[in-house]
């Protein structure tokens, strides 16, 4: 068995990249960038302020994301001439901010890296089909959208605290949803809200640096419970929902698309950006799916489109000493409707998935699970929530495990971030 499928090559790829640089391949590149920057860089932010983290180490977080998922953009995207995206995973970031500040950062740092061990080690076995079906998809996203609930309830919470403030910024995601749609209207609110938060005196823009970032090397520690909270609901959400969304959308574009090698590079990218700070860098569905589709021009050279998003993330990450700092300036209430709104298509797409086929009970427990936010022996809910949702469904849906009942599949390229 050949662990890495073959591919023209990078030069082969570089060599190609003049004759398919056109409009279509460069503005489907830069909305795949957008999607990417705008709310999740928002929300890793947010996630690094609620588990208390260190400016410094904030900003070591979103270096490590984002370059290396620029990386694996570029690295995937001129070897096999495909239009495969790299990034990192917004349930996976919704699923660590929930317990991180339960953990040191080094014992975060481990658990990231032991996820890409996980993932790694899957990868090779050459398998990886039989364990994205081992887990019910259901149930998985169930999960996430328990675990990601609360910032959806975030815009409730900014407009009661801000209400013209939270309003506007709401107004100009209608406003780019509704007119503009091949635009994150996700970059209306903030564009909106950053206008409004100015002209009220709420953002103080005085303190904004522009600085680079300083990628930071971290100690890893080694923890059952953070094995438990962290590295295995992140394996699984890498494998379950952004690799298998990938793979879909690209088989759906008559693509054949190098499954190993993209569970294998995302278990690379899980160890080394978890040594910098960040909780993973993998494979991307949703961004593959927009430099994929039609819009990217003819299908031999969409490729180009993910190396446009390639080059604007792996730049987003080195300049995330600016982010942070201008990020930082802006108001609470904003931040929160913003956050909410980024994660709208998420958390439509879970619930979708989690009750519009079979385990829905397992699923409906695991969300509620999730959701409360209950820990156990230190060990935090999204775990508790997959073992609950499995044995409910074991007990009350055994057929639907045993073969009696046909298992539910991995819903191929579904969207299930809003990056």
């Amino acid at each position: 068995m050949n662990l890495f499928e073959k591919g023209p090559g990078i030069l082969s790829g570089l060599k190609d990249c003049p004759r398919f640089f056109s409009p279509a391949t460069v503005s489907t590149g830069i909305i795949a960038a957008i999607m990417g920057t705008t709310g999740p860089l928002v929300m890793v932010l947010t996630a690094a302020q609620e588990g208390m983290l260190p400016v410094e180490q904030a900003i070591a977080w979103v270096f490590s994301i984002y370059f290396f998922g620029g990386v694996i953009t570029l690295l995937m995207a001129l070897w096999y001439k495909q239009p495969i995206c790299g990034a990192w995973s917004i349930p996976g970031l919704l699923l660590v901010g929930v317990v991180l500040s339960e953990f040191s950062i080094n014992e975060a740092v481990g658990a990231y890296m032991i996820s890409g061990f996980i993932v790694l080690l899957l990868g090779l076995s050459g398998y990886i089909k039989k364990v994205m079906l081992w887990l019910p998809q259901p149930i998985i996203m169930g999960m996430i959208a328990g675990a990601m609930l609360r910032f959806g309830i975030g815009i409730a919470d900014g407009i009661e605290a801000a209400p013209l403030m939270a309003l506007i910024t709401l107004v100009g995601w209608l406003l780019l949803s509704r007119f503009i749609p091949r635009i994150p209207g996700v970059l209306g609110a903030l564009v909106f809200g950053i206008i409004t938060a100015a002209a009220i005196g709420a953002a103080d823009l005085s303190a904004f640096e522009f600085s680079f970032a300083s990628p930071m090397l971290f100690r890893p520690a080694f923890s059952f419970d953070a094995f438990l909270s962290i590295a295995i609901p992140l394996s699984i959400v890498v494998i379950g929902a952004e690799n298998t969304q990938a793979m879909g959308t690209l088989m759906s574009q008559d693509y054949k698309p190098p499954v190993n090698t993209m569970i294998i590079i995302s278990g690379i990218g899980g160890i080394v950006a978890g040594m910098f700070g960040g909780h993973n860098a993998n494979i991307a569905g949703p961004m593959t799916a927009i430099t994929a589709g039609p819009e990217s021009g003819p299908k031999e050279g969409r490729y180009v489109a993910s190396v446009v998003d390639g080059i604007l993330f792996g730049a987003a990450g080195i300049m995330a000493g600016a982010a942070a700092s201008f990020i930082g300036a802006l108001p609470g209430p904003m931040i929160n409707v913003i956050v909410g709104l980024a994660m709208i298509g998420v958390l439509t797409n879970a619930f979708s998935t989690a009750f519009s086929g079979k385990y829905q009970l397992g699923a409906f427990f695991a969300l509620v699970i999730a959701a409360s936010g209950v820990s156990f022996l230190k060990i935090a809910a999204p775990f508790w929530a997959l073992l609950g949702g499995v044995l409910i469904s074991l007990i009350l849906e055994p057929g639907l495990f045993t073969g009696d009942a046909e298992p539910e599949k991995p819903v191929a390229g579904q969207n299930l971030e809003s990056k």
